[in-house]
Protein backbone atom coordinates (compact mmCIF):
# COMPACT_ATOMS: atom_id res chain seq x y z
CA UNK A 1 0.00 0.00 0.00
CA UNK A 2 1.69 3.96 -0.86
CA UNK A 3 2.00 5.90 1.40
CA UNK A 4 -0.52 8.50 2.26
CA UNK A 5 0.09 12.18 1.95
CA UNK A 6 2.61 13.34 4.68
CA UNK A 7 2.74 9.67 6.27
CA UNK A 8 6.61 9.86 6.44
CA UNK A 9 8.80 7.05 4.42
CA UNK A 10 11.59 5.72 5.86
CA UNK A 11 14.80 4.22 3.22
CA UNK A 12 16.28 1.54 5.48
CA UNK A 13 20.36 1.82 4.79
CA UNK A 14 21.34 -1.97 5.56
CA UNK A 15 25.20 -2.43 5.27
CA UNK A 16 24.84 -6.51 5.02
CA UNK A 17 28.13 -6.99 6.46
CA UNK A 18 27.72 -5.45 9.54
CA UNK A 19 28.48 -7.16 12.92
CA UNK A 20 29.82 -10.01 10.75
CA UNK A 21 25.72 -10.23 8.95
CA UNK A 22 24.31 -8.90 12.40
CA UNK A 23 22.55 -6.09 10.57
CA UNK A 24 21.17 -8.83 8.11
CA UNK A 25 20.15 -11.39 10.67
CA UNK A 26 17.73 -8.48 12.60
CA UNK A 27 16.05 -7.46 9.11
CA UNK A 28 13.35 -9.58 9.15
CA UNK A 29 12.57 -8.56 12.23
CA UNK A 30 12.52 -4.50 11.79
CA UNK A 31 10.55 -4.99 8.74
CA UNK A 32 8.28 -7.08 10.20
CA UNK A 33 7.50 -4.25 12.93
CA UNK A 34 7.75 -1.49 10.95
CA UNK A 35 4.69 -3.15 8.82
CA UNK A 36 2.73 -4.15 11.95
CA UNK A 37 2.95 0.00 12.77
CA UNK A 38 1.94 0.88 9.28
CA UNK A 39 5.28 2.44 8.70
CA UNK A 40 5.84 2.76 5.12
CA UNK A 41 9.87 2.07 3.98
CA UNK A 42 11.85 0.99 1.12
CA UNK A 43 15.35 -1.13 1.61
CA UNK A 44 18.62 -0.39 0.06
CA UNK A 45 21.10 -3.05 0.35
CA UNK A 46 24.53 -0.94 0.82
CA UNK A 47 27.96 -1.93 -1.22
CA UNK A 48 30.08 0.14 0.61
CA UNK A 49 30.12 3.46 2.60
CA UNK A 50 29.97 5.74 -0.66
CA UNK A 51 27.16 3.92 -1.84
CA UNK A 52 25.34 4.67 1.38
CA UNK A 53 26.16 7.79 1.74
CA UNK A 54 24.88 8.86 -2.46
CA UNK A 55 21.63 6.92 -0.91
CA UNK A 56 21.10 8.49 1.59
CA UNK A 57 21.22 12.14 -0.32
CA UNK A 58 18.81 10.68 -2.90
CA UNK A 59 16.22 9.39 -0.02
CA UNK A 60 16.43 13.20 1.13
CA UNK A 61 15.99 14.43 -1.77
CA UNK A 62 13.14 12.59 -2.17
CA UNK A 63 11.53 13.79 1.13
CA UNK A 64 11.76 10.35 2.78
CA UNK A 65 13.47 9.54 5.94
CA UNK A 66 17.09 7.88 5.97
CA UNK A 67 17.62 5.04 8.66
CA UNK A 68 21.07 3.23 8.64
CA UNK A 69 20.96 -0.26 9.89
CA UNK A 70 24.29 -0.85 10.62
CA UNK A 71 27.44 0.08 13.03
CA UNK A 72 28.92 3.71 13.67
CA UNK A 73 30.43 3.61 10.69
CA UNK A 74 28.07 3.91 7.91
CA UNK A 75 26.12 6.08 11.07
CA UNK A 76 28.81 8.24 11.06
CA UNK A 77 29.30 8.82 7.06
CA UNK A 78 25.49 9.35 6.58
CA UNK A 79 25.51 11.33 9.57
CA UNK A 80 28.26 13.74 8.38
CA UNK A 81 26.36 13.76 4.56
CA UNK A 82 22.64 14.64 6.16
CA UNK A 83 24.38 17.65 8.51
CA UNK A 84 23.12 20.91 7.67
CA UNK A 85 20.24 19.73 5.42
CA UNK A 86 17.43 19.87 7.50
CA UNK A 87 16.52 15.61 6.98
CA UNK A 88 16.53 13.75 10.03
CA UNK A 89 18.43 10.54 10.59
CA UNK A 90 17.42 7.10 11.96
CA UNK A 91 19.14 4.64 13.55
CA UNK A 92 18.51 0.94 13.90
CA UNK A 93 21.91 -0.56 15.60
CA UNK A 94 23.40 -3.57 13.55
CA UNK A 95 27.15 -3.21 14.08
CA UNK A 96 29.57 -4.52 16.55
CA UNK A 97 30.30 -1.41 18.67
CA UNK A 98 26.72 0.60 18.26
CA UNK A 99 28.43 3.60 20.68
CA UNK A 100 26.12 6.25 19.41
CA UNK A 101 22.91 4.18 20.35
CA UNK A 102 24.38 3.56 23.25
CA UNK A 103 25.06 7.14 24.03
CA UNK A 104 21.34 7.95 22.95
CA UNK A 105 19.59 5.30 23.71
CA UNK A 106 18.63 3.76 20.85
CA UNK A 107 17.86 0.23 21.72
CA UNK A 108 19.42 -2.59 19.80
CA UNK A 109 16.23 -4.38 19.79
CA UNK A 110 14.81 -4.33 16.66
CA UNK A 111 11.23 -3.81 17.68
CA UNK A 112 12.31 -1.48 20.51
CA UNK A 113 14.49 0.57 17.94
CA UNK A 114 11.31 0.51 15.67
CA UNK A 115 9.38 1.87 18.35
CA UNK A 116 11.70 4.85 18.98
CA UNK A 117 11.56 5.66 15.06
CA UNK A 118 7.35 5.38 15.56
CA UNK A 119 7.78 8.13 18.33
CA UNK A 120 9.52 10.36 16.24
CA UNK A 121 11.54 12.19 18.78
CA UNK A 122 14.06 14.46 17.76
CA UNK A 123 17.35 16.15 18.93
CA UNK A 124 20.61 18.08 17.56
CA UNK A 125 23.80 17.37 17.82
CA UNK A 126 27.14 18.61 16.87
CA UNK A 127 29.08 16.91 14.14
CA UNK A 128 32.70 17.16 14.23
CA UNK A 129 35.06 17.49 11.35
CA UNK A 130 38.48 16.42 11.44
CA UNK A 131 40.81 18.09 8.19
CA UNK A 132 37.20 18.51 6.77
CA UNK A 133 36.53 15.25 7.17
CA UNK A 134 32.92 14.97 9.63
CA UNK A 135 32.84 12.42 12.58
CA UNK A 136 29.62 11.81 14.77
CA UNK A 137 31.88 10.03 17.89
CA UNK A 138 35.01 10.52 18.31
CA UNK A 139 38.37 10.29 16.75
CA UNK A 140 41.24 9.17 18.20
CA UNK A 141 44.97 8.29 17.22
CA UNK A 142 47.93 6.69 18.63
CA UNK A 143 47.97 3.20 20.64
CA UNK A 144 43.92 3.87 19.53
CA UNK A 145 44.80 3.53 16.25
CA UNK A 146 46.91 0.55 16.09
CA UNK A 147 44.06 -1.23 18.01
CA UNK A 148 41.49 0.41 15.74
CA UNK A 149 43.14 -1.67 12.39
CA UNK A 150 44.03 -4.59 14.51
CA UNK A 151 39.62 -4.64 15.41
CA UNK A 152 39.07 -3.87 11.55
CA UNK A 153 41.39 -6.73 10.74
CA UNK A 154 39.55 -9.26 13.09
CA UNK A 155 36.80 -11.12 11.50
CA UNK A 156 36.70 -14.18 13.25
CA UNK A 157 35.70 -12.30 16.98
CA UNK A 158 32.37 -10.98 17.10
CA UNK A 159 30.82 -8.04 18.97
CA UNK A 160 32.59 -5.88 22.04
CA UNK A 161 35.43 -8.89 22.80
CA UNK A 162 37.23 -7.81 19.36
CA UNK A 163 37.71 -4.45 20.59
CA UNK A 164 39.73 -6.15 24.04
CA UNK A 165 41.49 -8.69 21.76
CA UNK A 166 42.29 -5.71 19.97
CA UNK A 167 43.78 -3.81 22.99
CA UNK A 168 45.62 -6.70 23.85
CA UNK A 169 47.52 -7.09 20.51
CA UNK A 170 48.15 -3.50 19.98
CA UNK A 171 49.74 -3.35 24.31
CA UNK A 172 51.75 -6.10 23.15
CA UNK A 173 53.92 -3.89 20.78
CA UNK A 174 52.98 -0.50 21.54
CA UNK A 175 55.81 1.87 21.90
CA UNK A 176 55.42 5.58 23.75
CA UNK A 177 54.33 8.06 21.41
CA UNK A 178 54.94 12.24 22.41
CA UNK A 179 51.57 14.25 21.12
CA UNK A 180 51.70 17.56 20.94
CA UNK A 181 47.83 18.71 21.35
CA UNK A 182 46.18 22.71 21.13
CA UNK A 183 43.22 23.35 22.58
CA UNK A 184 41.64 27.10 21.06
CA UNK A 185 45.55 27.83 21.21
CA UNK A 186 46.61 26.49 24.37
CA UNK A 187 49.59 23.69 24.28
CA UNK A 188 49.69 20.76 25.77
CA UNK A 189 52.73 18.04 25.10
CA UNK A 190 52.19 14.63 26.14
CA UNK A 191 54.52 11.27 25.90
CA UNK A 192 52.15 8.18 26.16
CA UNK A 193 49.23 6.36 24.86
CA UNK A 194 46.92 8.25 22.73
CA UNK A 195 44.56 11.20 21.96
CA UNK A 196 40.97 11.28 21.89
CA UNK A 197 39.18 14.39 20.77
CA UNK A 198 35.14 13.72 21.58
CA UNK A 199 32.13 14.46 20.21
CA UNK A 200 30.63 11.39 22.02
CA UNK A 201 31.20 9.31 25.60
CA UNK A 202 32.04 6.06 24.27
CA UNK A 203 34.14 4.22 21.48
CA UNK A 204 34.89 0.31 21.10
CA UNK A 205 32.03 -1.00 22.29
CA UNK A 206 30.70 0.32 25.66
CA UNK A 207 34.78 2.01 26.56
CA UNK A 208 33.12 5.37 28.17
CA UNK A 209 36.49 7.04 27.25
CA UNK A 210 34.84 10.83 27.43
CA UNK A 211 32.21 10.68 29.67
CA UNK A 212 31.85 14.28 30.03
CA UNK A 213 31.61 14.66 26.86
CA UNK A 214 28.41 16.20 25.23
CA UNK A 215 26.96 16.02 21.99
CA UNK A 216 25.32 18.97 21.85
CA UNK A 217 27.48 21.72 23.69
CA UNK A 218 29.47 23.01 20.77
CA UNK A 219 32.88 21.68 22.47
CA UNK A 220 34.95 19.04 21.95
CA UNK A 221 36.46 16.64 24.68
CA UNK A 222 39.95 15.98 24.93
CA UNK A 223 41.59 12.90 26.54
CA UNK A 224 44.89 12.14 26.96
CA UNK A 225 46.34 9.18 28.44
CA UNK A 226 50.16 9.42 29.27
CA UNK A 227 52.65 7.25 29.76
CA UNK A 228 53.45 3.80 32.15
CA UNK A 229 53.91 0.36 32.66
CA UNK A 230 51.58 -1.74 30.50
CA UNK A 231 50.72 -3.60 33.19
CA UNK A 232 49.30 -0.30 34.65
CA UNK A 233 47.66 0.38 31.38
CA UNK A 234 46.22 -2.97 30.83
CA UNK A 235 44.83 -2.54 34.62
CA UNK A 236 43.14 0.57 33.94
CA UNK A 237 41.11 -1.07 30.70
CA UNK A 238 38.17 -2.18 32.79
CA UNK A 239 37.96 1.85 34.33
CA UNK A 240 37.29 3.06 30.87
CA UNK A 241 33.98 1.13 30.60
CA UNK A 242 32.81 2.95 33.40
CA UNK A 243 34.45 6.43 32.62
CA UNK A 244 36.56 6.42 36.28
CA UNK A 245 39.72 6.34 34.49
CA UNK A 246 39.67 10.35 34.01
CA UNK A 247 40.34 10.44 37.59
CA UNK A 248 44.14 8.67 37.44
CA UNK A 249 47.22 11.35 37.24
CA UNK A 250 48.39 9.72 34.06
CA UNK A 251 45.24 11.25 32.33
CA UNK A 252 44.67 14.94 31.18
CA UNK A 253 41.51 15.91 30.14
CA UNK A 254 40.95 19.36 28.41
CA UNK A 255 37.96 20.75 26.46
CA UNK A 256 37.56 23.55 23.53
CA UNK A 257 36.06 24.44 20.39
CA UNK A 258 39.65 24.11 18.11
CA UNK A 259 41.94 21.04 18.82
CA UNK A 260 45.03 20.66 16.94
CA UNK A 261 46.78 17.33 17.20
CA UNK A 262 50.14 15.94 16.11
CA UNK A 263 52.63 13.25 16.97
CA UNK A 264 56.22 12.54 16.36
CA UNK A 265 55.35 9.41 14.09
CA UNK A 266 52.69 9.30 12.15
CA UNK A 267 49.21 8.48 12.70
CA UNK A 268 46.26 7.15 11.31
CA UNK A 269 42.99 8.86 13.18
CA UNK A 270 40.41 7.04 13.41
CA UNK A 271 36.49 7.78 14.20
CA UNK A 272 33.37 6.02 14.44
CA UNK A 273 35.28 2.68 14.10
CA UNK A 274 36.58 3.54 10.54
CA UNK A 275 39.96 5.75 9.19
CA UNK A 276 39.00 9.18 9.19
CA UNK A 277 42.73 11.16 8.35
CA UNK A 278 46.17 11.09 9.58
CA UNK A 279 47.95 13.42 11.70
CA UNK A 280 48.73 16.33 11.82
CA UNK A 281 44.59 16.95 12.26
CA UNK A 282 42.62 20.36 13.32
CA UNK A 283 39.31 19.56 14.10
CA UNK A 284 36.11 21.58 14.56
CA UNK A 285 32.24 21.54 15.04
CA UNK A 286 29.11 21.94 13.17
CA UNK A 287 27.05 22.87 16.39
CA UNK A 288 23.77 21.23 15.89
CA UNK A 289 24.14 19.97 12.65
CA UNK A 290 22.31 16.89 12.61
CA UNK A 291 18.54 16.17 13.73
CA UNK A 292 18.60 12.93 15.09
CA UNK A 293 15.76 10.33 15.69
CA UNK A 294 16.47 9.39 19.58
CA UNK A 295 14.67 8.84 22.68
CA UNK A 296 13.30 12.35 24.58
CA UNK A 297 15.87 13.64 27.19
CA UNK A 298 18.69 11.23 25.78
Amino acid sequence: MPAAAGDPVYCLLVNPSAGSGRAMKRLPAIRAELDRRGMHHQVVMTTGIDHGCREARAAAGRGEIPVVVSGDGLIGKVGGVLAGSGTPLGIVPGGRGNDLARVVGIPTDPAEAVAVLAAGDRRRIDVGEANGERFLCIASCGFDSDANRIANETKAISGALVYAYAALKALWQWKPARFTVTVDGAETVVTGYSAVVANSQAYGGGMFVAPQAVLDDGLLDVVLTGDGPKRRFLGGLPQVFKGTHIEREDVTTLRGRVVEVAADRPFAVYADGDELTDLPMRVSLLEGALELIAPAGS
